[in-house]
């Protein structure tokens, strides 16, 4: 696969998920039996990058794996889902990156995520990268890796960069200012922005001004949908209603599927619900990618949703089962 075919290009994370399932998640000190156990390839970068391209996108991946099997395991399992893997490298420096997580049958998870070859990917990598980010028309990355190395990637980037700054932490204003599409949920936004995210939603515009971001901003909202402030205006989409088994994959594959619609030239509002509606098939399995649903899921999802209104008042709770976003 040549650069300038590149819809999405991915610089991130790539794991392996060792994921239990349990009655509850266990109190501080506590002792759990499991029900079972079962073992996912995962990492946000990976996780969204097997979003879009099951949406059928040309997806490249920037990263780091070990020098052990699991690596290997990786490399491969992304290569079957079609995603070019020339620059997803190769370190002794760090085993491939690991996430223990833990869900309860409320569909509720706990995740502990080691960082191993995720931590060293650096600038020498995005260099080698440079023509594919040049190249590509949507840029993705996440703060499993060195902000460093995501600050270099945004420089890199000519299309639209999109950042999902998880974990939370305050990122340099170098950063911000290359951003188009900053994607943040609730504690996200209250750690980049610098306030909580408020009830009354028609809030945000005047929070991003305030905080001298140029970007568009999407805020997830677990199951009440997401919220997009796009030129001052805010327009929210609400979910359809479905079974929840496992949330652990639904932010990654909103923000994957969010990169699909960005790259085919959607408009703003379009890509928003484009994403939730991916984001709510997503957790009707256990494992992060293995509900990621294809373009026609995702067609008919929305087509059978009542049309959206703008804009918003305070969004409530929705009651009953409905897609919740990893922590």
């Amino acid at each position: 696969m040549s650069p300038a075919r590149v819809d999405v290009a991915v610089v991130g994370s790539v794991n392996i998920d060792l994921v239990a399932s349990v009655v509850r998640l266990p109190l501080p000190g506590e002792t759990v039996h499991a029900l079972g156990f079962e073992q996912f390839f995962g990492g946000k970068g990976s996780n969204q990058a097997v979003a879009a391209a099951r949406l059928g996108r040309h997806v490249a991946f920037v990263g780091l794996t070990g020098a052990d099997a699991e690596g290997g395991a990786v490399r491969a399992a992304l290569t079957a889902e079609g995603i070019d893997v020339t620059h997803l490298g190769v370190t002794a420096e760090a085993g491939t990156g690991r996430a223990i997580v833990v869900v309860a049958q409320d569909a509720e998870n706990s995740i502990v995520v080691v960082g191993g070859a995720n931590a060293v990917l650096g600038e020498r990598q995005i260099a080698d990268a440079t023509d594919l980010l040049d190249d590509a028309a949507v840029v993705v990355a996440q703060l499993e890796v060195p902000v460093g190395t995501v600050l270099a990637a945004a420089r890199a980037a000519a299309g639209t960069f999109v950042l999902n700054p998880a974990p939370a932490q305050e990122l340099p204003r170098e950063l911000l200012d290359l951003v188009d599409v900053l994607v943040v949920n609730e504690v996200e936004y209250e750690v980049v922005l610098g306030r909580p995210l408020p009830e009354d939603l028609t809030e945000v515009p005047a929070h991003v001004a305030e905080s001298g971001l140029r970007c568009t901003v999407v805020v997830t909202l677990g199951g009440r949908g997401a919220a997009l402030c796009h030129d001052g205006v805010v327009v929210t989409e609400v979910p359809p209603q479905v079974p929840v088994v496992d949330t652990t994959g639904a932010g990654d594959t909103f923000i994957g599927a969010l990169a699909d619609a960005l790259s085919r030239h959607e408009d703003p509002h379009a890509a928003l619900r484009w994403a939730v509606h991916a984001a709510s098939l997503s957790v009707g399995s256990l494992g992060a990618t293995t509900g990621m649903p294809t373009p026609a899921q995702v067609a008919a999802s929305v087509g059978r949703a009542a049309p959206t209104t703008v804009p918003p008042t305070p969004v409530p709770a929705v009651d009953g089962p409905a897609p919740a976003e990893e922590v």
